[in-house]
């Protein structure tokens, strides 16, 4: 008769397992869990002498799964995450009652753009937190996986891990940017009014990270583009296009401070405007959690309530 492999094992190893697979890394999953490395040494033997695999070989850059051990990653995580979701939402949730750090990842622009509105909502109804807005980077879609953020905003990014939840929380419209004494006089304008003009870009990452909307838009229409500057600061693209002819292909969520030196102009194709969703990611551990379904809440008023100004 074949061993009952649950019933014999210790279910705090796979807590130590699901950790060690989202990390591969000794180190950090020591940290994430708060114990030592030889710790988590002897739980992985534990768990490959109970498995009978090695589950993880080292390589240079860390671990990696066996066959066996990735297997057992997709069956266990969806019911880890399951679980943990259930437990967090079997009690009475009171933001006032939330203590410690809260870690938000935005899209440069609407960090920029939301930042002192998004705080000031927390702290209303959380007083005893501690806000980290971050800005998006390239290994945030990494981090909400791993659980370090707590929900994150950007466009559409159609790589995001399966894991993570995508819900729009808005709509953001086209916009083009140039100085108030531009030679595009017009307020509502084609691509092809900007032929010949040099753009400036705002790198988001995974969603703009090589080739911009703007550029892809142009080109659908056989235009050519060049894009004279590239920034991740949100503040350097806007002072540059304060001072040149170069046009800023963004979206509404500039401050309003910012505009005083600068015109916005919408795009028209075929007589509609260009939008785009944004979207709040999460993970599926935390669909019925409290306080992300709170901050989801929270971002999706504050984005609501500034698109339809």
């Amino acid at each position: 008769m074949a061993k009952d492999l649950y019933l014999k094992l210790d279910l705090n190893l796979l807590r130590t397992f699901v950790i060690l697979s989202q990390e591969l890394n000794m180190r950090k999953a020591s940290e994430r869990l708060f114990v030592s490395q030889p710790a988590i040494s002897q739980a992985l033997l534990k768990l490959r002498n109970h498995f009978e695999d090695e589950l993880f070989v080292k390589t240079r850059h860390g671990l990696k799964p066996t066959a066996f051990g990735e297997e057992l990653m997709d069956s266990i995580n969806p019911v880890m995450d399951e679980l943990s979701s259930t437990l967090n939402c079997s009690q009475d949730f009171d933001p006032a009652d939330l203590e410690g750090s809260i870690r938000i990842a935005l899209a440069p622009h609407i960090l920029t753009y939301l930042s002192s509105k998004l705080f000031h909502a927390i702290r209303k109804d959380a007083p005893n937190v501690d806000v980290h807005l971050l800005n998006w980077s390239p290994t945030t879609l990494e981090d909400l996986n791993k659980g370090e953020i707590a929900i994150g905003v950007n466009f559409d990014i159609h790589h995001a891990p399966k894991e993570l939840i995508r819900k729009k929380v808005g709509d953001d419209t086209f916009i083009v940017y140039v100085r108030k004494d531009h030679p595009i006089k017009k307020d509502v304008i084609s691509p092809k009014d900007v032929k010949g003009y040099e753009m400036a870009n705002l790198i988001i990452p995974d969603w703009n990270s090589n080739t911009s909307q703007a550029e892809r838009v142009m080109k659908s229409h056989g235009l050519s583009v060049r894009i004279g500057f590239r920034s991740e600061l949100p503040m350097a693209v806007l002072d540059v296009v304060r001072h040149t002819d170069m046009v800023y292909p963004s979206t509404t969520f500039v401050p309003e401070r910012e505009l005083r030196e600068l015109r916005g102009m919408k795009v028209s194709i075929d007589g509609k405007d260009i939008t785009f969703p944004v979207i709040a990611y999460y993970h599926q551990k935390n669909k019925r959690n409290p306080t992300t379904l709170w901050l989801h809440k929270l971002i999706n008023q504050l984005l609501q309530k500034e698109t339809v100004k």
